[in-house]
């Protein structure tokens, strides 16, 4: 039997090698991560803007204090470490020309897509609910739309075995159907999502311009990735699809990805990373609302919680309660 010579120089510059590739992709995902600067105190007031002509109540509500946490460093497999961002402030957005609400266009309309009868659907009255509190304009759910294959690009995502949309499609589909009355429809579906610019998926699309909007929450529910149901199963959907509904109307809304605070219109790249962004809007996306809706921050916070108690995401609950503690006073109130 013949003995198999190894020689030590070669095996040091294997070594080596691999020393030097480990460090390189060590450093890329450090010099990617390190192009994103988490925005200083003083830039996150100058983002929320001038206030000192606002009412006491406004004034506070845009107010920070320590209610908002400020963005956090990404981690290599974040938004921002791979899409670095400058950020829209409250200035940067009144000078985009955002669309606003007029005599005609104050509705937001949902349109479910596809089957929604299924055990772990969100449930679309709440959803509905939940749309008109958070942006506290009337909102209308429209009959569920089916489509036809070949009204959609349709293909089978790799790994997962699952059909998805392309999102595209699915936006000229809803383009034409938008209701003289509308602020914005709202495309919502079960059916996985995918962009032309993506391998992988995408939660949502949006367009300013025709005020139109589809979101999937197909990944919303374990089974989708084959993990185990928690007990609270139907919560997490509702609140990952609330959540959702709120980036994405935003977007509509004209506001860009949230760079300054921990803010649900941040950009997400992995459920994990959009679990860990909070409900409430931040001081600078709150102040862009209100330009276009004008609503009370007070009464909409006292709405939202009751929403949030009814739909039992009580941590979303018990914080509107110390934020109206701050702006309003409000010690506990009774449920």
């Amino acid at each position: 039997m013949q003995r198999r010579v190894v020689i030590p120089g070669l095996v040091g510059l294997m070594l080596l090698i691999a020393s030097v590739r480990w460090w390189q992709a060590s450093q890329e995902i450090e010099d990617t991560i390190l192009q994103f600067h988490p925005p200083s105190l003083e830039q996150r007031l100058a983002a929320i803007g001038d206030i000192r002509d606002l009412s006491p109540t406004l004034q506070k509500a845009f107010t920070p204090g320590r209610n908002f946490l400020p963005m956090p460093m990404p981690g290599p497999r974040d938004w921002l470490a791979k899409y670095p961002e400058g950020g829209q402030t409250f200035n940067d957005f009144l000078r985009s020309e955002p669309n606003r609400l007029d005599d005609q266009r104050r509705l937001i309309y949902l349109q479910p897509i596809g089957d929604f009868a299924t055990n772990f659907a969100p449930s679309l009255e709440k959803l509905r609910e939940f749309t008109e509190t958070y942006f506290t304009l009337e909102t209308k759910l429209l009959p569920t739309l089916t489509i036809a294959a070949d009204q959609v690009t349709t293909r089978v995502r790799e790994g997962t075995e699952r059909p998805q949309w392309l999102a595209a499609d699915l936006l000229k589909l809803l383009e034409p159907q938008l209701p003289p009355d509308a602020y914005c429809l709202l495309g919502i579906t079960l059916t996985d999502l995918f962009s032309q610019t993506t391998d992988t998926y995408v939660f949502g699309q949006a367009t300013i311009k025709n005020r139109t909007g589809i979101f999937s929450f197909a990944r919303f529910d374990p089974a989708f990735y084959d993990d185990p149901r928690p007990t609270d199963v139907k919560t997490l959907i509702l609140r990952r699809s609330c959540h959702t509904l709120a980036h994405e109307t935003c977007h509509i809304f004209g506001m860009q990805h949230c760079i300054f605070y921990s803010c649900p219109v941040n950009g997400s790249n992995h459920l994990a990373e959009n679990d860990s962004r909070p409900m409430q809007l931040c001081p600078v996306c709150l102040r862009k609302l209100h330009a276009i809706v004008g609503f009370d921050p007070v009464e909409r916070d006292r709405k939202l919680q009751e929403v949030y108690q009814q739909f039992q995401f009580l941590d979303e609950a018990a914080w509107i309660q110390r934020r109206l503690r701050a702006v309003a006073g409000e010690s506990h109130r009774n449920n």
